[in-house]
C-alpha cells in the first residue's frame, strides 16, 4: 500500500501530529460577511522569525540539530495556549517568513508517510467552498485533480484567497499555499517564484509519483498571480488589456473570438464545388499533394476537406513532407504538388529519386522563388565562414537543421562532417553525438534561436541531478552535460522571420493574461518566449518542440481532460506559425466528437490562443449580421477544420501576426492550376517544376547525392539511435 492510501487510512479531520502543527485549532471566530465565504482567522498560523544556525526539532524541543534549509532566518512554530487561539507574531504577516516556517516543518518529517498526514491535517483545517464557486471559470488549469480558485481584494488592499479540491492530499498543499498568501499585499503574491517552492517538493508522496504533487504547488500559485495581477489593474482603473484572438473547439462546432479571428470564417466552409473541382483533378491524373502545416489557409481547409475523398493529401511539418510523396509514388501517383517553401520541393525531388521514381515529376505552387529566411541565412558567405572555422577544428560534427537548401546540405558536408536535423530530434541528436565521439566539437546552423534554445537548455541540465539528466539521455550525466557546454557552438546571424515575432510584446502579454495558460512554442522562438515556455513545462504546462511535438501534447491533453469526465475549459497559447490552427482544430475536433456520450455528459471546451501583435490586426466591423451569418453556418454544417491566418490578413512582418509571407505563396488558385495543365502542357508548367541539381561540388560530385547524405544518416539516427557507422568514420578521419 502506497504511502497516499495509508494515509488516507489513517487520518481524519481530527488527526494531531506527534510534532507541531502551522495552524492553530480549527474553532471559527465571527467576521465581516463575503458574498462568498471567508476564511476563519483562526487559519493564521502562529510564527516568528528568529536569526538562529540551529532550531530545536519539532520532535525534540530540546535538541539542537541543525537545519537543512537554504534560507539563513529559521523560523520557529510559537505555542501559545489554547485560549489564545488568534494570537501570532508580527513576523507571521511576511510571507517569506512563512514560507521559512513551512519549509522547515515538512524538512523536520523524515518519513513521507509523515508529510501526508500533516497534509491531510491541514486539508481539514480549510473550509470547503460553496458549490456556487465551483465553476468551469474557478478552476485551475494543470492540476491532476479538481482545484478551484477565488480571489479578492479587500478594503486593506490585501488579498483573499479561498481554494477548494475534490482531492484531500491535494486540498492540503492548498491549504499551505492559502496560509502563505491570503492577507498579504499583492506585491508580496507577485514577488513569489515558482521555484521558490522548490524546497518544498520533498512533500512528494514517492518519487515516482511526486510530479504532480510538485505541480499543484506551482500551478495553483500561477493562478494567484494572475488573479492577483487583474485585481489590481481593476482598483487601479487600468483598461483591461485585448485579448490575443481564439478559436474555442467543442463538440458541438468553433466559436472565433476577436475580429482577427472572424476575418477566417469565410474558410470554415470550402466551397464545395472548388473542392470537388480538386478532387476530380487529383483522381484523373493521379496527383498527390504534400503540404506543410503552414501554408495559405484557404487551400488548406480545401485539402482538408478533400481528404475525405482522395487518399494522396497529407498535411504535415517538412520531416515527413518527402516521405509522404514516396509512399504516394508506390501508390501509382504520377505527379507530386509540394505546397511549402523550395527547399521542400528539393527534397522532395531528391528523395524520390534516391528511393527510384524519377520519372514522378514534381512540382511548386509558384513561378517565382519561394524563399526561407533561414534556408537564405545557411546559404550566406558568413555561413561558410562558419563552416570553415569548424572545419579545422577536429574532431567536429555539423548538425544542420533541415529547413535548408540541398545545395547547402551538400556543401556543408564536404567541408565538415554533417547530420541534418529537426526540432524535434535536434537536442537527442547533439547528446548522442557527443555521447559516441570522444571530445567532439558540435557546430549547429543555421536558426540562431534555437542554437542559443539549446545551449539554455544544456545550461539548465547542468544543474540537473543525474537521475533528471538520464530521464532526457540515458548516456549523459552532470559531469558529461557540463563538459559538452564549451564544445558546442552555434551559428549567430540566421533567423526564422515567423518565430523573430514572438518577441517582448508577445510575451509581455502572455504574461499579463496567460500565465495559467498551457503554453506551446516552436524551438525556434526567441528566448524570453522559450523560456516561459520551458517554465510551463516544467509544472506540465507546457511544451518546447517541433509543429508535431506542438500538436501531439495538445491532443495529449484533451484526451487526458476527457478521460477525467469533468466538465473543462482547456486554453492554448500557439507559439508557433498560425497555419497550424487548422490541423490543430481538426485533431482536437474529432477527439471531442469522438468522446463517448454516455460517460456521463461531461462538457469539455478547447480554446486556441494565438497571439497577435496590436499593431498587425486589420479591424473588422463587429455586426449582429456577421454574427448571425456566422452562426447559421456553423449551425448548418458541422466541418472539423478551420484554417489560419487569411492571406495578407491583419499581416505585417513587424507586427507579430506569427503568418510566414513564403508560405502564403501556396495558393489554391496555383494549386488548381498545375492540376488543370498536367500532363499535357508541361511546358507552361517548367517554372513550376522542381529540378534537379545538375551541378557539382568543389570536389566534383553530384550536390543532389552529397546534400541527400546528411538526411540519410539522420533517418538512421532516427531509426537506430544511433549516429551511423559511416558518419562517425567521417568526423574521425575527415580529410579521407
Amino acid at each position: 500500500m502506497d504511502a497516499a492510501n495509508l494515509a488516507m487510512k489513517s487520518s481524519s479531520s481530527s488527526f494531531v501530529s506527534k510534532t507541531p502543527c502551522l495552524f492553530s485549532s480549527p474553532k471559527p471566530i465571527s467576521r465581516a460577511p463575503s458574498s462568498v465565504y471567508t476564511l476563519p482567522s483562526t487559519f493564521r498560523p502562529l510564527v516568528k522569525c528568529i536569526q538562529a544556525p540551529f532550531l530545536p526539532s519539532p520532535l525534540n524541543p530540546d535538541s539542537k540539530k541543525p537545519l537543512n534549509s537554504p534560507f539563513t532566518c529559521s523560523a520557529v512554530t510559537s505555542f501559545p495556549s489554547q485560549s489564545h487561539p488568534n494570537a501570532h507574531s508580527d513576523a507571521s504577516s511576511s510571507s517569506s517568513a512563512k514560507l521559512k516556517l513551512l519549509i522547515s516543518e515538512f524538512q523536520s518529517l523524515v518519513e513521507p508517510i509523515d508529510r501526508v498526514k500533516r497534509l491531510m491535517h491541514y486539508a481539514s483545517l480549510l473550509p470547503s467552498m460553496d458549490g456556487s464557486v465551483k465553476t468551469t471559470e474557478n478552476r485551475v488549469p494543470g492540476c491532476t485533480a479538481q482545484v478551484w480558485l477565488h480571489g479578492s481584494l479587500d478594503e486593506e488592499g490585501k488579498m483573499r484567497f479561498l481554494v477548494d479540491s475534490d482531492s484531500e492530499l491535494t486540498k492540503g498543499f492548498c491549504a499551505c499555499l492559502v496560509w502563505l498568501l491570503d492577507g498579504a499585499v499583492p506585491d508580496e503574491v507577485l514577488a513569489l517564484k515558482t521555484e521558490d517552492l522548490n524546497a518544498l517538493n520533498a512533500v512528494g508522496l514517492n518519487r515516482k509519483g511526486s510530479a504532480s504533487r510538485v505541480n499543484t504547488w506551482h500551478n495553483v500559485l500561477v493562478s494567484m498571480q494572475k488573479r492577483t495581477r487583474a485585481l489590481v489593474a481593476e482598483r487601479d482603473g487600468k483598461p483591461r488589456s485585448e485579448l490575443f484572438p481564439s478559436l474555442v473547439v467543442t463538440a458541438d462546432g468553433i466559436q472565433p473570438k476577436g475580429s482577427y479571428a472572424e476575418a477566417q470564417a469565410r474558410f470554415l466552409f470550402p466551397d464545395e464545388s472548388r473542392v470537388q473541382e480538386l478532387v476530380n483533378a487529383l483522381k484523373e491524373k493521379k496527383i498527390g499533394v504534400v503540404a506543410h502545416f503552414y501554408m495559405d489557409p484557404e487551400v488548406q481547409g480545401v485539402l482538408t476537406a478533400a481528404q475525405k475523398f482522395w487518399p494522396h493529401i497529407h498535411i504535415s511539418d517538412s520531416l515527413v513532407m518527402a516521405d509522404s510523396a514516396v509512399n504516394m509514388a508506390k501508390s501509382g501517383c504520377q505527379f507530386i504538388t509540394v505546397l511549402g517553401v523550395d527547399f521542400m520541393s528539393e527534397n522532395v525531388r531528391a528523395i524520390l529519386d534516391q528511393a527510384g521514381f524519377p520519372e514522378v515529376g514534381v512540382y511548386r505552387m509558384s513561378d517565382e522563388h519561394i524563399g526561407c529566411s533561414l534556408a537564405e541565412a545557411a546559404s550566406s558567405p558568413s555561413y561558410m565562414d562558419y563552416l570553415t572555422t569548424a572545419s579545422v577544428s577536429s574532431p567536429s560534427l555539423h548538425v544542420v537543421y533541415i529547413n535548408t537548401s540541398l545545395e547547402t546540405k551538400a556543401y556543408s558536408h564536404e567541408l565538415v562532417p554533417t547530420i541534418t536535423c529537426t526540432s524535434s530530434n535536434v537536442v537527442q541528436t547533439i547528446l548522442q553525438a557527443f555521447a559516441e565521439v570522444p571530445d567532439l566539437k558540435v557546430w549547429y546552423g543555421p536558426d540562431t534561436y534555437m542554437g542559443s534554445n539549446i545551449m539554455e537548455l544544456f545550461s539548465q541540465m547542468s544543474v540537473m541531478t543525474d537521475e533528471e539528466i538520464s530521464e532526457i539521455h540515458p548516456l549523459h550525466n552532470r559531469m558529461s552535460i557540463k563538459s559538452l557546454l564549451p564544445r558546442l557552438h552555434y551559428f549567430q546571424d540566421g533567423t526564422c522571420i515567423v518565430h523573430h515575432l514572438f518577441g517582448h510584446e508577445v510575451v509581455g502579454k502572455i504574461n499579463e493574461m496567460y500565465s495559467d495558460a498551457f503554453l506551446t512554442a516552436h524551438f525556434e522562438v526567441p528566448g524570453e518566449m522559450f523560456s516561459l515556455a520551458m517554465e510551463a513545462k516544467k509544472r506540465g504546462m507546457g511544451v518546447v518542440g517541433s509543429t508535431q511535438n506542438i500538436l501531439d501534447f495538445i491532443k495529449q491533453r484533451v484526451q487526458e481532460a476527457l478521460d477525467r469526465d469533468v466538465d473543462d475549459h482547456l486554453q492554448f497559447v500557439l507559439g508557433t506559425e498560425s497555419g497550424m490552427i487548422t490541423s490543430i482544430v481538426a485533431t482536437v475536433r474529432k477527439l471531442l466528437c469522438s468522446a463517448d456520450p454516455s460517460s456521463g455528459g461531461a462538457k469539455v471546451s478547447v480554446e486556441i490562443v494565438f497571439p497577435v501583435s496590436s499593431e498587425s490586426v486589420t479591424r473588422t466591423s463587429t455586426s449582429s449580421s456577421l454574427d448571425q451569418t456566422f452562426g447559421e453556418m456553423r449551425d448548418s454544417l458541422k466541418v472539423n477544420v478551420i484554417p489560419g491566418v487569411a492571406s495578407g490578413e491583419g499581416c505585417s512582418l513587424h507586427g507579430g501576426c506569427a503568418s510566414c509571407p513564403y508560405m502564403k505563396m501556396n495558393s489554391l488558385s496555383s494549386l488548381l492550376r498545375v492540376c488543370h495543365s498536367l500532363p499535357h502542357n508541361k511546358a507552361e508548367l517548367s517554372a513550376y517544376e522542381a529540378g534537379r541539381f545538375s551541378l557539382l561540388t568543389p570536389k566534383g560530385k553530384q550536390i543532389a547525392d552529397i546534400g541527400c547524405e546528411p538526411i540519410l544518416h539522420m533517418r538512421h539516427f532516427q531509426a537506430t539511435k544511433r549516429l551511423p557507422e559511416q558518419l562517425i568514420n567521417q568526423i574521425l578521419q575527415p580529410h579521407n
